[in-house]
């Protein structure tokens, strides 16, 4: 018997393999109403404001990979500042004065982290995608850095917030680990070692990764995923338009798109996680439960002040 499109897989039949990014298995992991919002409904709810602190974030960021980009001569401090200064994002500040105050922290934090690095050591891969799969995952990801030290490979992730890093945030990270086996399948050179650089401090939180390790956090990203692909099908089963019919965003910038109406059995199966993070979550204005549990806060609270 031929299958038909929109039905759920026959029994026996093999499941195509669920096509994802850490990103998308840890937002079904903290929060599925959010994980509905980001990747099933189209057109997407609508976003509330840019967070400034994801502005500074994504500014230095940028300007780390480009310094790498650069000659071997010009990765200077001064060109990491430069290189800052022009990707400069101006979104979510409260004023132009708390935007320049806090360029100039930023210039100060690639500068000073540079100045520790050196220049004619060549990552084997800067802002670098990589993927690998296994029988239920296809999984892919873009490693800030990729390092070669002796013999072996090491994922390094930037990290520029206000909260101290512990070792066990490199060690409980299922991003880095699933960065560590994609990274060593695709270039076929052994990968254990993570790191975290927090350029606020300065300090390096390491994790060195057994073959066991990386292989239960595969494990536990295949489970994730299982339960999100199905979750997925009995969404599309659902809320799928009828032949010739579009939902469509409203025109116009200002005006705001919800999320659309599912069976409650679907909508079930997104149910939020509330909690304090809340607060933070780009579909607050969406989600009663989750104003609820946290306060409003400006686009700017997430800068250290």
């Amino acid at each position: 018997m031929s299958s038909v499109a929109g039905q759920l897989p026959l029994e026996g039949m093999p499941r195509r393999l669920y096509s994802c990014t850490p990103s998308r298995l840890n937002t079904w992991l903290d929060c599925r109403r959010r994980y509905r919002f980001t990747y099933l409904d189209r057109p997407q709810p609508s976003k509330g404001p840019a967070w400034a602190h994801n502005s500074v974030g994504a500014s230095v960021h940028n300007a780390l990979a480009g310094w790498w980009r650069e000659p071997y001569e010009r990765r200077t401090p001064l060109t990491a500042a430069n290189l800052l200064t022009n990707g400069w994002i101006n979104e979510g500040f409260k004023d132009v004065e708390q935007s320049g105050r806090w360029l100039g922290r930023a210039r100060d934090l690639v500068s000073g982290y540079v100045a520790t690095l050196d220049p004619t050591d060549d990552p084997v891969g800067v802002e670098r995608t990589v993927a690998t799969r296994t029988k239920v995952i296809a999984v892919s990801g873009r490693i800030d850095r990729l390092d070669r030290r002796g013999d072996e490979l090491v994922v390094v992730d930037y990290k520029t917030g206000r909260r101290p890093l512990t070792q066990d945030d490199a060690r409980s990270s299922l991003a880095l680990a699933i960065y560590a086996v994609a990274a060593s399948t695709m270039m076929r050179t052994p990968c254990h070692q993570v790191e975290l650089h927090h350029l606020p401090t300065g300090e390096i939180v390491e994790w060195r990764h057994t073959d066991e390790s990386l292989a239960r956090h595969l494990h536990r990203a295949e489970d994730l995923a299982g339960e999100a692909a199905e979750a997925d099908e009995r969404y599309r089963a659902a809320v799928q338009a009828p032949p010739g019919t579009t939902r469509r965003a409203p025109q116009g910038r200002r005006e705001t798109v919800g999320p659309p109406e599912v069976p409650a059995e679907v909508d079930e199966l997104f149910a939020p996680s509330p909690g304090p993070i809340c607060s933070w979550c780009d579909f607050r204005r969406h989600c009663p439960e989750g104003q609820a549990a946290g306060p409003d806060r400006q686009p700017w609270d997430g800068l250290a002040e």
